[in-house]
């Protein structure tokens, strides 16, 4: 810890450096911004590894990979008295813009109505009635989600923790102009200057916003914390325990990447520590090696387990921070307009904080516990049934995939919600014996008592609209 402790020193007071410069306009823009002190010692050390030039890259030189860890499998214990002393926590920030969103991605319809939050809520009552325990419940909303998720949540009125509440919000960042540094300016349209820090901003979030220290005093230990899009993630037994009694201050749930997950980060050391490599952080010289899913097997499935007291003395030794990992983004201050001022969005990675803690650990888990909705391709296959239901609204592959779920790949046309929605108005078809299904054009519509097996493609070669016959389709291609 000493090296990070020194690094951290050195960066927080930049503004005393000359090529800090900046420094002041950016403390002064987040104070009338109404920041609190914990968002803004984060975004000061993360400007402050860019203004010093450090190099924010990750080399393969500079880590080794992971050979095996401790899996999930070999857990029997399950102690249920520690539920009174834990969180779950749901990160729902995001407004999947990706997918042509203007509100929470968790308010999606997966199964008939329910929707992501439908089937969160479920899975913590049923954790409730199964142990006899009121498991604490939380979520991290953005300034954009709140209002629609707390209205969507008010059916469930037994839900919210008295002494906690339901939510906390996150925080937001200055935007950095390219050329210099400095706090990008944007008269057209003041909010442009500002981004989402990444899911990092857990940390600073949780202590800035009072929650941290709330959850400590009414005697919560443990924090789970999980992606609202992740309906495999739910609170496990068998991982708490483990998680207690390993007196480990902090890990991380990871699965076995394989070649559709070759692009995102793995677990890795750096050092004496575990650690996480994003691909932003890998040079291009090392991107073939980093894509290599036998030499670096695990990846962070963003399912955390945190030791709360732990994770305050260590903010406390940060002076009111963690000393994250820093991602460097090069955008536009207008997103929507490519000739707008170049700037620079600083974000950090909640897992990454797995480097900032002796003796962290990571545990291999089942890929049933990781089904994150990122893509309409994502949505298909959940809506489809690939996907079931478990007793505790789980959303799981059914047995007979095997662990795989169906390769889908949907035509540009369809990669926002309401285009899906069109190509499958009266739901998904059946993939359960599908292995890659592949759609290219537009207009087209799908029937749910459609059935795909093996390998299918549709195509559409013109503009007209084709509505595909209800039937079996089999390791056949079909132009419409």
């Amino acid at each position: 810890m000493g090296q990070i402790q020194s690094t951290f020193e050195a960066i927080v007071t930049c503004g005393s450096n000359r090529e800090y410069k900046h420094w002041p306009a950016f403390d002064s823009k987040c104070k009338a911004e109404g920041l609190n002190p914990a968002a803004i010692a984060a975004f000061k050390y993360n400007y402050g590894k860019l203004a010093s030039g450090a190099d924010l890259m990750m080399p393969e030189a500079a880590i080794k990979p992971v050979a095996s860890l401790p899996s999930y499998d070999s857990l029997t214990r399950e102690d249920a008295s520690l539920l009174s002393k834990t969180v779950m926590l749901k990160l729902n920030g995001g407004l999947g813009t990706g997918m042509g969103l203007e509100k929470a991605k968790s308010l999606l319809k997966l199964k008939g109505d329910d929707t992501f939050l439908d089937f969160i809520a479920k899975q913590v009552m049923y954790m409730r009635m199964k142990f006899k325990v009121p498991l604490a419940f939380l979520l991290m909303n953005s300034f954009s989600t709140s209002d629609d998720t707390l209205a969507a949540l008010k059916k469930y009125k037994d839900l919210t923790t008295a002494s906690l509440g339901l939510e906390f919000q996150q925080n937001k960042a200055p935007k950095v102009t390219a050329a210099d540094l400095s706090p990008a300016d944007w008269p057209a349209n003041h909010t442009m200057e500002w981004c989402p820090p990444g899911h990092g901003d857990l940390y600073p979030a949780l202590l800035g916003s009072g929650t941290l220290d709330k959850l400590l005093a009414n005697g919560f230990k443990y924090m789970f914390v999980s992606n609202s899009d992740n309906l495999g993630a739910t609170m496990d037994l068998k991982l708490l325990t483990w998680f207690a009694e390993s007196k480990t201050p902090f890990a991380m749930e990871c699965a076995a990447r394989t070649d559709a997950d070759k692009k995102g980060g793995h677990l890795c050391h750096l050092g004496s520590k575990l650690a996480l490599r994003e691909s932003a952080q890998c040079p291009d010289a090392d991107e073939k090696v980093f894509q290599d899913v036998n030499k670096h097997k695990y990846f962070n499935t963003n399912n955390l387990w945190v030791d709360l007291e732990a994770l305050k003395a260590t903010m406390t030794k940060f002076n009111g921070t963690l000393p994250l990992p820093v991602i460097k983004n090069g955008k536009t201050v207008d997103p929507r307009d490519k000739k707008s001022t170049a700037v620079l969005q600083l974000e950090t990675a909640m897992g990454a904080a797995i480097e900032c803690f002796e003796g962290a650990k990571a545990i291999l888990i089942p890929r049933t516990r990781f089904a994150p909705v990122k893509t309409t391709n994502d949505l298909m296959v959940l809506m489809s049934d690939a996907y079931e239901v478990t007793p505790d609204f789980r959303m799981v592959l059914k047995g007979s995939r095997n662990g795989v779920p169906p390769n889908i790949k949907l035509d540009g046309a369809y990669k926002f919600v309401d285009d899906l929605y069109k190509l499958i108005p009266k739901g998904a078809p059946s993939l359960i014996d599908c292995d890659k299904l592949v759609i290219e054009g537009k207009n087209i519509t799908i029937p749910p008592d459609a059935t795909f097996k093996g390998k299918v493609t549709i195509k559409n070669g013109s503009n007209a609209s084709v509505a595909l016959p209800a039937k079996v389709y089999e390791n056949t291609e079909i132009v419409l």
